[in-house]
């Protein structure tokens, strides 16, 4: 079976400040379509960035430089506010952009966004010239009164989050001198290796130092049409579904080439003794023809952390206890999500144990419960993967999927029509 996946978020999002920040046009095919894309597309044109829609292609006509705030007749300044709604990205990778730029801007979102920390950025962009202020504990709303930056060299707390440090990277070429960055405990590596491929792509000049650090030196970007690829994080949905089914499911344009870390999902699948297959065109996961899962591993999922909720979702049907280690920061994603899961499996009747960065899930028969997804995607679209096996799972906001992906629920009855049914969904 053939999963219809839509475009990255992770890459939908980075291109889109890449395109703006460009000068030309750029050309981007296959974009994601969601609540926090749009979101991320709707702030950029309040920041004076023209978006046009073409078929299934957006086409921005970037800038060539950070945004200028409106001013009235008289031309005094008057705030920009940019609605981020529930999207993190546009709250951490828009400030850096604004701050390349003139005027004062002011950063909110839905108090959702609002509890998610980034004080990290404000003190770097402070740190880099910029007048900064934050809401309470170090949050939005953040206002940015910004006449430029001049670069410079700086050590950056990313042991919460890599999106501080890949704002300041998408932002860097835009600088007047080199920007030179060390992120101190950083987590979710392959996401800054994303970046800078997609940086390079438009033009951007990098350079990764021995010790870890990462210069960018400025420069400007360059319009560069770029296809999107489909979304490895989402894929994880249904290639989980296909192991615990007992099924087969390809994903194409998804294979060997792609700049996404979340594809190492397929890994941990695989030591699970799903059968995997990556190609240079496509990636496919086959599950056992009873469905059953092996167990009694521990994985670090660290890198690969939005994923970790697919596995420990499915882990009550392996054959053994599963222990996901390297997760402490996903406490502070759109829910603290190590223990919403573990709220959830318990409330399945799953033996389940936690601590500040790990997870382990007891093998066991889920009971009927109705989910607390936590406004959380990502949390919906894991327990939705089981209840595909069991059925007897209600979630209590199965909408929330479309933060990344509407159509999800649509496109898992459509691969497995003969897998269980979730209530509710």
């Amino acid at each position: 079976m053939t999963a219809r996946v839509p475009g990255s978020k992770s890459i939908t999002n980075r291109a889109l400040l890449l395109a703006a920040a460009a000068t030309g046009v750029t050309r981007l095919r296959a974009p994601l379509v969601s609540d926090d894309t749009l979101a991320f597309r709707t702030a950029l044109t309040g920041l004076g960035v023209r978006i046009t829609e073409t078929g299934d292609a957006w086409e921005v006509t970037g800038t060539g430089r950070g945004p200028v705030a409106a001013t009235d007749a008289a031309g005094a300044g008057a705030d920009a506010r940019v609605w981020c709604a529930d999207a993190g990205t546009a709250a951490r990778f828009l400030p850096p952009f604004a701050a390349t730029g003139k005027g004062r801007f002011v950063f909110d979102g839905t108090d959702q966004l609002r509890a998610r920390p980034l004080r990290p950025l404000a003190d770097a962009l402070t740190a880099l010239g910029a007048e900064v202020s934050t809401g309470p504990g170090g949050a939005l709303p953040l206002t940015v009164t910004a006449d430029g930056l001049t670069g410079g060299d700086i050590t950056l707390d990313s042991s919460f989050s890599s999106q501080y440090l890949t704002g300041l990277l998408l932002s860097a070429p835009l600088m007047s001198a080199p920007l030179t960055v060390r992120a101190r405990s950083l987590v979710s590596r392959p996401y800054i290796d994303m970046t800078l491929a997609l940086m390079r792509h438009f033009g951007a000049l990098t350079e990764e130092h021995s010790d870890g650090a990462i210069t960018v030196h400025p420069g400007g970007y360059t319009a560069a049409d770029l296809t999107i690829e489909p979304d490895a994080s989402t894929a994880s949905y249904f290639f989980a579904a296909a192991a615990v089914t007992g099924r087969s499911v390809t994903v194409p344009g998804l294979g060997t080439g792609s700049s996404q870390g979340d594809l190492g999902f397929v890994e941990v699948l695989r030591r699970t003794g799903a059968e995997v297959e990556i190609t240079a065109s496509a990636t496919t996961v086959t599950g056992r023809p009873d469905g059953r899962l092996t167990g009694g591993f521990d994985v670090d999922m660290g890198n690969i952390s939005d994923t970790f909720m697919t596995l420990a979702a499915i882990a009550p049907l392996a054959d053994g206890p599963v222990t996901v280690t390297g997760i402490g920061h996903a406490r502070l994603k759109e829910s603290d999500r190590i223990g919403a899961v573990a709220r959830n499996l318990r409330a399945l009747g799953i033996h389940t144990e936690e601590g500040p960065e790990r997870i382990t899930v007891h093998p066991g028969a889920p009971r009927p419960a109705e989910i607390a997804c936590h406004r959380d995607h990502r949390i919906a679209m894991a327990f939705s993967v089981l209840g595909r096996r069991t059925g007897g799972i209600t979630l209590d906001d199965p909408a929330c999927v479309a933060k990344t992906f509407p159509g999800f629920h649509d496109e898992l009855r459509r691969l497995f029509p003969g897998a269980a049914t979730p209530q509710g969904i």
